[in-house]
């Protein structure tokens, strides 16, 4: 893919639908009692791998790709089955560690594995809260990584005296040493199968779709500051859901408009879910013009249209509470800073290591072949702004946001950029170049 210096940025666009709530919206969708239908599916290759799991386990879903529509048959808590053939989540982090949550409960095994990249990426994060949960769940490698063998815990293990001995998992009160939506997830969805309640503490507060979408389909679901409780074995029940646009795909056009001169853009029906929307926050304080227009909500979550014009940037720091808020969208910072005024610094995004790649070596690599002034640190980076950028060829590594990330930049940079395996922006955002 070749990019070249254009502008400038004009006109309307709607983002395809929320990759983290149409995960979820199949998984509830299938373990609710009737039909769920959903619109603004994002049909990208990791919510399709969530779709045909679910399939290998018994649940009817019939989706078309042209309408961004998907409609689940659920079966209720206990109505998945076992499948003949491992589970394979492709390249979707999400897909695996909410799933084995899920899978830890049911009275059946599983093995769930992924891509080459998924079984590189730790699985120990969610073992150790599930075994606490006295779920039976192991690496077939002993490595913490994928593929993960998953024996039922909902299962009638023998008879004393008369008496079936049912084993089930325990609710827990699990302290995460990391604020990760995943994790938590993982924890909440196998408490739905639990023998009490289940609750999870985070440092910091990720992002809260699960317990949202809990309690749209049924579920009752408590939330104080960084803790969330689930009740066990509630009866779900199947809706209808409008998914609002992925914030983490706009920021890519947000990126866009701010740094390509005389730009202003109109991104429509975007979710601005608290949890998620660090990406606005920074760029308001790095300067951006940017507005919040038509806000209101739509399936518990907030939605609004965002408008974006041209601005000066200034540099500012990143740190702390609001990084979870923006982690997927640290590669377009980055470049965003590139045309800041003066220094950036990234600080508490180890998390960034161990994503589809280590995104800090490949943000600060690509960028300083670009020309920019930026070094790693062991927890983010630093970056001055103001020097120009030249284009040269930026190796994705299969990374779909390292991918987007420098297609925006090669906007903006002097000469022209080429983005080796651009295909991988099909795991979030089929249509990107086409958006573009």
């Amino acid at each position: 893919m070749i990019i070249q210096k254009k502008g400038p940025i004009k006109g309307s666009l709607t983002v395809p639908g929320d990759k983290s709530i149409s995960h979820r919206s199949i998984m509830l969708g299938a373990l609710s009692e009737g039909i769920t239908e959903v619109e603004n599916f994002l049909m990208g290759d990791d919510c399709l791998s969530t779709i045909s799991c679910f399939r290998q386990l018994g649940i009817p879903i019939d989706f078309d790709p042209s309408s961004q529509r998907v409609t689940i048959h659920g079966k209720g808590l206990g109505g998945l089955s076992s499948s003949n053939d491992v589970l394979d989540v492709g390249n979707s982090g999400t897909t695996i560690r909410l799933m084995s949550g899920i899978l830890c409960g049911q009275g059946f095994s599983s093995t769930i594995t992924g891509d080459s990249s998924i079984r590189k990426r730790p699985m120990g994060r969610i073992l150790t809260p599930l075994r606490q949960m006295g779920a039976d769940i192991d690496s077939t490698n002993n490595d913490s990584c994928a593929p993960l063998n998953i024996k039922g815990s909902d299962m009638s293990l023998s008879s004393i005296e008369g008496k079936d001995l049912i084993h089930r998992l325990k609710g827990i009160h699990y302290h995460s040493p990391v604020a990760s939506a995943q994790v938590k997830s993982c924890v909440l969805l196998a408490g739905l199968y639990a023998d009490g309640i289940t609750t999870v503490t985070e440092p910091a507060l990720s992002r809260n779709h699960t317990e949202l979408m809990l309690s749209e389909f049924g579920a009752s679901v408590t939330v104080l500051g960084n803790t969330a409780s689930v009740h066990p074995r509630p009866k779900l029940t199947g809706r209808k859901l409008s998914i609002p646009g992925d914030i983490s795909s706009a920021a890519y056009f947000i990126a866009a408009a701010l740094i390509v001169p005389n730009s202003e853009l109109l991104i429509k029906n975007v979710g601005i879910n608290p949890t998620r929307d660090g990406i606005i926050n920074v760029c308001r304080m790095m300067g951006a013009e940017i507005s919040l227009e038509n806000i209101r909500k739509d399936g518990g979550e907030p939605v609004a249209d965002i408008l974006v014009r041209y601005s000066n940037l200034k540099g500012i720091e990143i740190s702390g509470d609001i990084i979870p808020t923006l982690i997927d969208e640290i590669p377009i910072i980055a470049v965003l800073s590139c045309f800041a005024e003066g220094k950036t610094t990234i600080r508490n995004a180890e998390e960034l290591k161990v994503k589809e790649s280590n995104r800090i070596d490949l943000i600060v690599k690509n960028l300083s072949y670009m020309g920019a002034d930026i070094i790693a640190t062991e927890d983010g980076m630093i970056i001055s702004g103001g020097r120009s950028l030249h284009g040269t060829v930026i190796d994705s590594k299969m990374d779909h946001r390292i991918a987007m990330a420098f297609t925006i930049a090669g906007l903006a940079a002097d000469g022209t950029t080429q983005i080796l395996n651009p295909e991988c922006v099909n795991i979030s955002y089929p249509d990107f170049f086409k958006n573009l």
